[in-house]
């Protein structure tokens, strides 16, 4: 398996590791994942996400290039301004979310999951051709700071990101990038350096009394308490983004008359109407983990629960599940070996988000 650049570090701090996406990553620490999750939510979680693949597009096409890679418009995008889309399979499947953030007017980061990131970065040299471009994969340390202390924190370390507002991100020295994005639903952000300045960095933020680490076990449940999708459960190459409900970051005028990878299949499934449909769903009693079928009334299978566990913020379970339409509006179950779980439809986030906009 793959380390990260502060993997010794985890280990010192008596992190319990496990694999993920390839990569030997912290799961949780001694102060273990509820007390992690509520730290985040109280103060100042940090988090080492130096898996994701970072890809630098350098060239008078690039934002016509990425135009053409994904349902956005990225030449429109200002300068420091970051943007949440997806690449898309010609037929309209999502083949990775990620983030494209606008460094100068023919540079662009984009910022996508370890778990696709071959394959991700096979597809955009598969559409080079046409383009005056260059890719460059970076190298680098990536560290998440997110909760409402974030700001002080980093502002303590030396960076000024008081006037920073979230989908913004800056190159605040040589190699270095800082973006207020996260995936908790909180305040945060996301730091990127050369590899070899990532152990003392992170030594420095961990030092401060207000930072907590936090591992993976409660990064996944803030972003579920936050609504937020996880690639290889509540996304993949067979949804869409209107079933995903995703459509709010595709611009209007792209959905019918976009030139992208995927338009003219996402416009005739969009004409077509959807038949399932992501929601959020609240388990009677207890959490509903990933897999389990869910049923109706008469426990024929509707849906799939994509993502589920517990929120210690919300202090219930919680779930997304992909469901039919035709029985989106009438009672879900969950078939937990037999037993029927009553699920109650409920509006996205589960926790208000507390971005800084």
């Amino acid at each position: 398996m793959k380390r990260t650049p502060i993997y010794e570090l985890h280990v010192e701090q008596g992190a319990k590791m496990g694999e993920y996406a390839g990569w030997e990553m912290p799961l949780f620490y001694p102060l273990g994942v509820k007390s992690e999750h509520l730290h985040t939510r109280e103060k100042a979680g940090l988090f080492d996400i130096s898996h994701m693949m970072h890809v630098e597009v350098t060239g008078k096409d690039a934002g016509a290039y990425l135009g053409h890679l994904c349902p956005c418009e990225p030449a429109s995008q200002e300068v420091g301004q970051a943007r949440y889309t997806f690449f898309l399979n010609e037929d309209a499947g999502i083949i990775d979310d990620l983030i494209i953030t606008r460094l100068a007017d023919d540079r662009y980061l984009v910022v996508a999951n370890a778990g696709c990131a071959e394959k991700d970065f096979a597809h955009m040299e598969a559409h080079l051709h046409g383009f005056d471009v260059s890719l460059n994969r970076r190298d680098c340390g990536f560290l998440a700071l997110q909760g409402p202390e974030a700001e002080a924190v980093l502002s303590d370390a030396g960076f000024a990101v008081d006037s920073m507002r979230f989908m913004t991100g800056t190159e605040p020295s040589q190699g270095w990038f800082l973006s207020r994005t996260g995936y908790t639903g909180e305040d945060g952000f996301e730091i990127a350096m050369p590899s070899g300045e990532l152990p003392e960095f992170a030594v420095k933020l961990s030092g401060d009394r207000r930072v907590e680490w936090v591992g993976l076990a409660a990064r996944d449940s803030l972003r579920l308490e936050a609504g937020l999708s996880l690639y290889g459960q509540d996304l993949d190459e067979t949804i869409t983004p209107h079933e995903a409900a995703l459509m709010w970051a595709i611009p209007k005028e792209l959905r019918e008359n976009g030139k992208f990878v995927g338009a003219d299949a996402l416009a005739n499934k969009l004409a077509a109407g959807r038949t399932r449909q992501r929601l959020g769903l609240l388990p009677d009693g207890r959490p509903v983990r990933a897999g389990s079928t869910l049923v109706n009334e008469a426990g024929e299978e509707i849906g799939t629960v994509t993502s589920g566990g517990f929120g210690p913020t919300l202090g219930a379970p919680m779930a997304l599940g992909l469901v039919s339409c035709d029985a989106a509006d009438k009672p879900i179950f969950a078939d937990m070996r037999g037993k029927k779980v009553a699920m109650t439809r409920t509006t996205l986030p589960f926790v208000p988000n507390n971005y800084k906009r």
